[in-house]
C-alpha cells in the first residue's frame, strides 16, 4: 500500500483510484478522458448539478482573490471550457497572456469556440496538454490556476511539483476544487445529494450516470484541505493556506513560489 499518501489517495501498488474503484495507474487519464469527452457539451451543467449554482459564485471569487495584475502571464490548467479564462481575461489586459491548458481536446474545443463567440481571442492561447508534464519552460507564468480539475489527476504530487515550476519567482498558485464538507450534519445531506441525486440527474438530462457517479465519488476520494495543504508544501511551494468555501464544499489552495 501507499502509506505516504494522503488517506483518499491510498491504493494498491500499481493501481490508483477512479471513483471508488481502483484501476491500473496507466488506465486512469484515458478513463478521465472518456468521461469529460462525454460531458464536454454539457459541462456547465454538470458543475450545476454538482454544486446547486454556486460554482459560478465561487468562480467569480476565486479570480477577484487572486491577485491577478495587468500584464500577468497566466496558465489556467483543467481550464478547458474557458470559465477561468473569461473571467481573468480582462484583469490581465492587452499586455497579458492567458494560456488554457486541458488534457481534453473536446473540453478545449468547447472553452475556445465559447470564448470566440463573446469575442475573447486576444492574449489567449489553447494548449492540449497533461498537468504532469508541463510543456513550458522553469520560470514562465506569474500565476498558475486549476479550477475542478486536480482531483481527476492521476499524480497530484507530480502535477503540484510542475505547478511549482512553471512559476516566477514570487508567482503564485491556486487549486480551486471540491473538499469534505465540515459540519457533520450536513454531510448526510451533501451525500444523499452525490450518490442519489446526482446520477439520476446525469442520467434524465445526459443520459449519462455513469460520468456523474464517477464525479460525485472523485470528490470523496480526494485529500481533504490538510492534506492537500501538506501536499503544496511538499511540492515546494511556501506560505500554504487554504480558506474553505460554502462550508467546506469547495476549497481554495494558495502557495507561492519564493
Amino acid at each position: 500500500m501507499n502509506s505516504d499518501l494522503p488517506a483518499g489517495d491510498r491504493h494498491s501498488e500499481g493501481t490508483t483510484h477512479f471513483g471508488f474503484r481502483d484501476v491500473p495507474t496507466a488506465e486512469k487519464a484515458g478513463l478521465v478522458r472518456e468521461v469529460f469527452t462525454s460531458v464536454a457539451a454539457k459541462y456547465d451543467l454538470m458543475n450545476d448539478l454538482m454544486s446547486l449554482g454556486v460554482h459560478r459564485v465561487w468562480k467569480r471569487y476565486f479570480v477577484a482573490t487572486s491577485g491577478v495584475a495587468k500584464g500577468d502571464r497566466v496558465l489556467d490548467l483543467a481550464g478547458g471550457t474557458g470559465d477561468i479564462a473569461a473571467l481573468l481575461h480582462g484583469r490581465v489586459g492587452e499586455a497579458g497572456e492567458i494560456v488554457v491548458g486541458d488534457i481534453n481536446a473536446a473540453m478545449l474545443g468547447v472553452g475556445r469556440d465559447r470564448l470566440t463567440d463573446r469575442g475573447l481571442v486576444r492574449g489567449l492561447r489553447w494548449v492540449q496538454l497533461n498537468a504532469e508534464a508541463l510543456p513550458f519552460p522553469d520560470a514562465s507564468f506569474d500565476l498558475v490556476t486549476i479550477a475542478f480539475g486536480l482531483r481527476n489527476v492521476t499524480d497530484k504530487a507530480r502535477a503540484l511539483r510542475e505547478m511549482h515550476r512553471v512559476l516566477k519567482l514570487g508567482g503564485r498558485a491556486l487549486v480551486l476544487e471540491f473538499s469534505q464538507v465540515k459540519p457533520a450534519w450536513f454531510k448526510p445531506v451533501y451525500d444523499f445529494h452525490s450518490f442519489r441525486v446526482l446520477p439520476r440527474l446525469g442520467r434524465l438530462i445526459t443520459h449519462d450516470a455513469a460520468s456523474y457517479r464517477y464525479l460525485a465519488e472523485s470528490i470523496r476520494k480526494h485529500p481533504p484541505q490538510d492534506a492537500l495543504k501538506a501536499m503544496m508544501e511538499g511540492a515546494g511551494f511556501e506560505r500554504c493556506d487554504y480558506r474553505d468555501l460554502s462550508a467546506g464544499i469547495c476549497a481554495i489552495h494558495s502557495g507561492y513560489r519564493v
